[in-house]
């Protein structure tokens, strides 16, 4: 007897079954841009944030009108975010970016 005659006899028989894999969707993340021209718009933003969004916001419009007005909102926001983990960071163009708490800011 050969040795591959006994390989095959000791060979077990193998049974596939196949399993169809479920597709799990994934939530969608919206990166929305929104402006910032009075304290109202806080109240806007943190809704949308809430939502799990991330938002571009424009604020060069109130920072130019009144400086004031504008830091308090910077303030209030910055609250919100230190609250619900978010993340707050503003750029050099007047742009404030603000991420839920599942995308964080690399800072540099």
């Amino acid at each position: 007897m050969k040795l591959a005659d006994i390989l095959k006899k000791i060979k077990p028989k193998k049974e596939y079954e196949e399993i169809e894999a479920e597709k799990e969707e994934q939530p969608k993340v919206n990166i929305r841009i929104e402006n910032l021209t009075a304290l109202g718009d806080v109240e806007r933003l943190a809704e949308l944030l809430k939502g799990g969004n991330i938002l571009f916001v424009k604020s060069q419009e109130l920072q130019k009108r009144d400086l004031g007005q504008f830091q308090q909102a910077v303030q209030k926001l910055n609250r919100i975010c230190k609250n619900f983990g978010f993340d707050i960071v503003g750029t050099e163009d007047g742009y404030l970016i603000l991420t839920p708490k599942f995308a964080k800011i690399v800072r540099a």
